[in-house]
């Protein structure tokens, strides 16, 4: 299941940067991780008030929340693609348990 999503992010991402003419080197997967990590984190600052709100609804924020989890969720899937990292086995090695097949 997770190598198919991570099929899936992948094909997303390479059209995303072919249309905006992004060179997605080795450093790129991680910086777009940072900066993922960084909008969930503004986005929870939204939400629990220690940010500013910008005029979004508590609906709206729950939406970006969800969003942006989303985001660096493609993003954890596609830094482990791209570094040759198999994710079922070190999830079944660190959190013991395996993840359901597709």
């Amino acid at each position: 299941m997770l190598e198919k999503l991570a099929g899936q992010f992948e094909a997303a991402s390479a059209t995303y940067a072919e249309k905006y003419d992004i060179a997605r080197d080795p450093d790129w997967f991680l910086l777009k991780l940072q900066e993922e990590i960084g909008e969930l984190t503004q986005t929870w600052n939204r939400k629990t008030g220690r940010g500013r709100r910008k005029d979004r609804s508590e609906e709206d924020i729950r939406r970006d929340l969800a969003d942006e989890t989303a985001d660096l969720f493609g993003h954890v899937l596609l830094f482990a693609r791209a570094n040759g990292i198999d994710l079922a086995s070190a999830i079944e090695r660190k959190w013991l348990f395996r993840p359901a097949q597709g």
